[in-house]
């Protein structure tokens, strides 16, 4: 088959991967707000697609098509594409630069619904929207041009030696880590829920409301990072399709590996294993192994995605208790630590040194720039739009007070009283 071709299908799983973390988020939320949670799914997801159209793949590009440099020590580094606005000039005929067009439409949609996990049941409907256009008209494409655009990040090993430059196959720093640390710039902004934290400081649980969407959306989620990471793959380190049954496989086994290691973790700590935990689990495991999917051997994504539900499973408490974030969806956690452990590993396991300070510097600049930038704009956007909802709101729940209806109209929903503080 056509390379182009097998793309293009692998291309068509990737809208399941939205599918699969819109039903997550919405699992983990209050019932109240579910219905919210898949609009705002949907809303988001839109609102992703016609804003990179305008100008996001502008400023992401495609390596070897038009883009500012600039000279250093008797180097020339790629900082930026130079693409027109609105696709103009691109043939959408089924060229990598085409098809990469459409898997950028995507990622940007799946990127953007990442922050809705940890904003969930006080994020406003309008506010998320505006957000994702920052994400998918800037943070977004900044990033992914300088990784799979053929930016400086990428330029690393021609111009410097250190392996084959920075690698991403399947999108774990362009896709998985901008989108969590958005994220933790969202919770950061918007506050804890109310009655999320005492007094005193201690944190109280507030479970998900359905665990079968939670786990049902794992399932899609594996499927659309099947084709996610093949098409990236294909795209942006040249594998065939052949390779792809490789890319396939260690997608899969990273994110069983740490779906298991999450269960073992949480029957050893609390007697039982924990569903949302080994959920959150299994989708960092698929986030950890998405970076090194085209080059790590077997035995080395497993390894990884092990690694990755231990890590989620410690940085969901860690980050709840010592950092106060309240992030129902566990979204800091899983996107950005696993984001960032899966491009440390593909360097750990995947290459010489060389190639891990490539990694390193791929990480660095994440939380570096990333980080700072996503949290400016969202601070900004937030003088000027406030992204909480209002107390009403929060009390009522997202469903009646934005939409006017509820998502379980024949029950009872949980409608608990907490502090107006």
């Amino acid at each position: 088959m056509n390379t182009m071709a097998f793309c293009f299908l692998c291309t068509l799983l990737v809208p399941l991967a939205g599918a699969g973390l819109a039903l997550i988020n919405a699992g983990l939320g209050r019932s109240r707000s579910a219905a919210h949670v898949m609009l705002a799914s949907l809303a988001i997801i839109g609102v992703a697609a016609l804003v990179y159209f305008m100008c996001g793949f502008a400023w992401q590009g495609f390596p070897g098509r038009p883009a500012h440099v600039f000279a250093a020590s008797g180097r020339t580094w790629n900082w930026l594409a130079a693409e027109p606005f609105f696709l103009r000039g691109l043939a959408l005929d089924g060229s990598p630069a085409s098809l990469a067009a459409w898997l950028g439409i995507l990622s940007a949609g799946l990127a953007a619904l990442i922050p809705l996990g940890s904003g969930a049941d006080r994020w406003r409907l309008g506010a998320s929207c505006a957000s994702t256009a920052l994400l998918a008209g800037l943070t977004y494409p900044l990033f992914a041009h300088w990784a799979w655009g053929g930016g400086w990040l990428a330029q690393l090993g021609a111009n410097n030696g250190l392996g084959a430059g920075f690698l991403d196959a399947g999108g774990s720093g362009s896709i998985q880590a901008v989108g969590g640390l958005t994220a933790l710039s969202i919770a950061w902004i918007l506050g804890p829920r109310r009655g999320k934290y005492a007094p005193d400081g201690a944190p109280s649980a507030i479970p998900g409301h359905n665990a079968v969407l939670v786990l049902f959306g794992c399932l899609m989620a594996l499927l659309g990072w099947l084709g996610l990471n093949c098409a990236g793959a294909i795209l942006y380190c040249g594998a065939e399709p052949g390779r792809t049954v490789l890319v396939a496989v260690n997608t899969t086994l990273s994110g069983a590996a740490a779906a298991l290691a999450a269960a073992a973790l949480t029957r050893i700590r609390f007697g039982k294993p924990d569903a949302s935990l080994c959920a959150n689990g299994w989708v960092g495991g698929l986030v950890a192994g998405s970076a090194g999917c085209a080059l790590l051997a077997p035995a080395a994504a497993v390894v990884t995605g092990a690694v990755a539900g231990l890590l989620v499973v410690f940085a969901v408490e860690w980050i709840e208790l010592r950092l106060a974030v309240d992030d129902p969806g566990g979204a800091v956690a899983v996107h950005a630590a696993g984001g960032i452990w899966g491009l440390l590993a593909a360097g750990l396991f995947g290459g010489g040194a060389g190639q891990t300070v490539a990694q390193l510097a791929g990480i660095a600049t994440l939380l570096g720039c990333v980080l700072p930038l996503t949290y400016g704009l969202n601070l900004a956007l937030n003088r000027f739009f406030p992204q909480r909802v209002a107390v009403e709101g929060e009390r009522r729940g997202m469903d009646l007070y934005e939409l006017g209806a509820g998502a379980y109209p024949e029950f009872i929903t949980h409608s608990e009283d907490f502090p107006l503080r």
